[in-house]
């Protein structure tokens, strides 16, 4: 069965930094584009980065661009968000997501805090 797993998230200091990680397993990962989406509380959960099947492209959320990075490595299936330049706004649960034939599939989230 498909699985996705989350680590990474914690609590940092505006201007800090997190490296969110996301195993992959139960499909051929190196053959989809891979997603990161967020949600805070009170919002819809909205898309963040996504990266193609072999990483050449990349494509991020207006509000993250030049600060966050998506990255993969498909010999170890997992997909990755480097975080800079946080800010408060960025705290929610961070999902790792794959979709297929229009079913989502997700990840139990990790939460990102970003507070003083």
């Amino acid at each position: 069965q498909v699985q996705l797993v989350e680590s990474g998230g914690g609590l940092v200091q505006p201007g800090g930094s997190l490296r969110l990680s996301c195993v992959a397993s139960g499909f051929t990962f190196s053959r989809y584009t891979m997603r990161w989406y967020c949600q805070a509380p009170g919002k819809e959960r909205e898309l963040v980065a996504s990266i193609s099947s072999t990483g050449d492209t990349a494509t991020y959320q207006d509000s993250v661009k030049g600060r966050f990075t998506i990255s993969r490595d498909n010999a170890k299936n997992t997909v990755y968000l480097q975080m800079n330049s946080l800010k408060p706004e960025d705290t929610a649960v961070y999902y790792c997501n794959w979709r297929y034939l229009g079913t989502h599939y997700w990840g139990q989230g990790t939460q990102v805090t970003v507070s003083s």
